[in-house]
């Protein structure tokens, strides 16, 4: 085998910024964020604290830059989804949540990351704080937008009510986690919100 040849077959070493980035997702995910440092994630990296700071302007950046990644493979996960029911928002939003019920929890799986985040950054101007709320908008708006496109008598209860069982879902996935649990009975419980917000319907569920 020439050199050439040889060298072909070499591992390509990544970047030391996308050995850093994809370190301190990975590790902000298992062990949390606050519980994770700068040291620690240079190390997992296989490099140094300088090379950090050179490619990341702190730690608070680099956590954003971490939820704005877990953000785009949340959304590309959804769109996955309701791509082939497309002009039925109804059997989205049904095929969404059986799609979330239907994720099976490895010994890896902590619900979702930005929801766990949420929890540990306390600080109204942590750039990741922005990242998350904006997240949960864009999900809130979006159900929201699906439940008044199959025509729901009041899309937004509705869809605030579709996202509170979504997000209980989560936890309910940790708790339990291969053990059958709450989590069964999600796709019941937004059939039963959506038949009872359905224009012609008498809504059992209205306030009385």
């Amino acid at each position: 085998m020439n050199q050439s040849a040889a060298t072909g077959k070499k591992k390509v070493r990544r970047p030391a910024r996308q050995r850093i980035f994809d370190s301190a997702k990975e590790l902000f995910y298992l062990n949390g964020i606050r519980a994770v440092g700068v040291e620690g994630i240079a190390s997992h990296a296989g490099t140094t604290k300088m090379s950090l700071y050179r490619n990341f302007e702190s730690k608070d950046e680099l956590v954003a830059e971490c939820l704005r990644d877990h953000k785009r493979d949340f959304w590309n996960w959804w769109d996955s989804v309701i791509a082939p029911l497309e002009g039925d928002p109804k059997a989205q939003l049904l095929a969404l949540i059986e799609a979330f019920v239907s994720f099976k929890c490895s010994k890896n799986h902590h619900g979702c990351p930005l929801a766990n985040a949420i929890v540990e950054l306390h600080e109204e101007n942590h750039p990741g704080r922005a990242v998350i709320m904006e997240h949960k908008e864009q999900i809130r708006s979006r159900l929201q937008g699906l439940c008044a496109g199959f025509g729901a008598r009041d899309p937004e209860q509705l869809g605030d009510a579709l996202m509170l069982l979504i997000e209980g879902g989560y936890i309910c996935q940790i708790t339990f986690h291969h053990k059958r649990g709450p989590i069964d009975s999600l796709p019941w419980a937004a059939r039963a919100l959506i038949e009872c917000h359905l224009e012609g319907n008498q809504p059992a569920c209205s306030e009385t």
